[in-house]
């Protein structure tokens, strides 16, 4: 169990259900890395947002917002490159 707690919005579940089932284990383990290090390698933050941050696994991207106060990370989105940003 890492420092932070993850927790999911409805929106990033549904999402991550429609991802093939060859990737979803990448993306979870890198999810998973997030309640030990909150920014891995290669994060960056969004721009125009203080606290909202993503990270890419294979074509995907995992967007997530870091609530310092609670010790909780929370995945926004997930999706392909070409369609999280909508």
């Amino acid at each position: 169990m890492g420092k932070y707690k993850v927790v999911f919005t409805r929106t990033a579940q549904k999402s991550l259900n429609k991802i093939s089932k060859n990737t979803i284990p990448k993306i979870l383990a890198a999810i998973s890395g997030l309640s030990f290090d909150p920014f891995p390698k290669g994060c960056r933050k969004l721009t125009g947002f203080s606290s909202i941050f993503r990270i890419r696994v294979q074509n995907y991207r995992i967007i997530y917002e870091m609530i310092d106060d609670e010790i909780v990370i929370k995945i926004l989105k997930i999706g392909h490159r070409k369609d999280v940003y909508r």
